[in-house]
C-alpha cells in the first residue's frame, strides 16, 4: 500500500472508532468465529506470545486474554484512538503498539501465534503482510486470520456500478470510488508463496440486515470503511449519481425487514 493510502486507511479508522463497537455486528461474529479457528489449531498447547495485527477496539484481545490467561498479548494498530479505546477495555492485560502491519515493528521469530481480524481486506498486498507474519513467527508457529473477501458488499457494488450506467458515468474497476476486495485464491497463493505450510482457506457468507439504505451506509461510514463514493470532483451530477444508486438499491435488494448488506468472510490459517 502506498503511505498516502495507508494514511487515509489510518484516519478513516481514528475517526470511526468512537462508534465503532457499536455499527461492527458482523465484525464481532467474525471474532468469535476466529477465535474457535484458533483454539482448535492450537490444542491443548496454547501459545505463549501472541501477536494481533489490526487490534482495533481490542474484541479479540480481550477474548484472548481470557482463553489464554497465561500468554503475553500483543495488539499493534494503525489508529491511535483505535488504541486508545483497546487500552481502556484492556487495562494492563495486552502491550498495545502503533504501527503497520507491512512493516511489523518486532524482531524475527518474536511470537508462537499472530492473529488477525477484519483487516487485512484493506491492504493492497497481502503478500507484504503475510511476508511480515512469517517473519515474526517462530519456527512451528501458527498464523491465523480473517478478512473480508470477494463479494463482500455485492448489492452495494452492483446498485452503484448501475447507478454510473444510466447516469453515464461509467468507469472502469479501480476508478468508480469503490474498493476491491481479496478473493479466496489470491489469500491462497498469498500464503503459500510466503512459506507458509498446513495451509488452509474457507469461505464463509455473513448478513446484516438495515431498517433503510440511508442507515446501512451511516453504519458503513461510522466504522471508517466505506466502499462506495464519489471519484475526486463530486459535485451536482455525483449526488445525482448517490440518489440513482439508493433507488436501485431499494428495488433490488429491499425488503419488508430493510436492506441487507453482505459479507464474504475469509478465513486462512498457515503454520511457519
Amino acid at each position: 500500500m502506498t503511505g498516502s493510502s495507508l494514511a487515509r486507511v489510518g484516519r478513516a479508522f481514528h475517526r470511526g472508532a468512537p462508534q465503532y463497537d457499536l455499527h461492527t455486528p458482523v465484525q464481532q461474529r467474525v471474532v468469535r468465529r476466529l477465535l474457535e479457528l484458533t483454539c482448535r489449531l492450537l490444542g491443548k498447547g496454547g501459545a505463549q506470545q501472541v501477536l494481533d495485527i489490526g487490534c482495533g477496539t481490542g474484541q479479540l484481545l480481550t477474548a484472548l486474554a481470557d482463553c489464554l490467561p497465561q500468554a503475553a498479548l500483543t495488539g499493534l494498530d494503525l489508529a491511535p484512538d483505535m488504541l486508545r479505546l483497546a487500552g481502556e477495555r484492556l487495562s494492563n492485560r495486552a502491550t498495545l503498539i502503533q504501527g503497520d502491519a507491512e512493516r511489523l515493528p518486532f524482531a524475527a521469530a518474536r511470537f508462537d501465534l499472530v492473529l488477525s481480524s477484519s483487516t487485512f481486506q484493506w491492504l493492497e498486498r497481502c503478500d507484504l503482510c503475510f511476508s511480515e507474519a512469517h517473519r515474526v513467527l517462530q519456527q512451528g508457529g501458527t498464523f491465523c486470520f480473517a478478512l473480508f473477501g470477494d463479494g463482500t458488499l455485492a448489492e452495494l457494488h452492483s446498485s452503484w456500478q448501475e447507478a454510473l450506467r444510466r447516469c453515464g458515468r461509467s468507469l472502469p474497476p479501480g476508478r468508480d470510488g469503490t474498493h476491491r476486495f481479496h478473493d479466496a485464491a489470491t489469500i491462497r497463493h498469498a500464503l503459500v508463496s510466503q512459506g507458509f505450510q498446513q495451509v488452509m482457506v474457507t469461505r464463509e457468507r455473513e448478513e446484516v440486515w438495515y431498517p433503510d439504505l440511508p442507515r446501512m451506509l451511516q453504519a458503513i461510514k461510522r466504522i471508517g470503511a466505506g466502499t462506495a463514493r464519489p471519484p475526486a470532483g463530486g459535485g451536482l451530477g455525483w449526488r445525482q449519481t448517490l440518489h440513482e444508486m439508493a433507488a436501485i438499491y431499494e428495488e433490488r435488494f429491499g425488503a419488508e425487514r430493510g436492506v441487507p448488506a453482505g459479507y464474504q468472510v475469509i478465513y486462512g490459517a498457515g503454520r511457519r
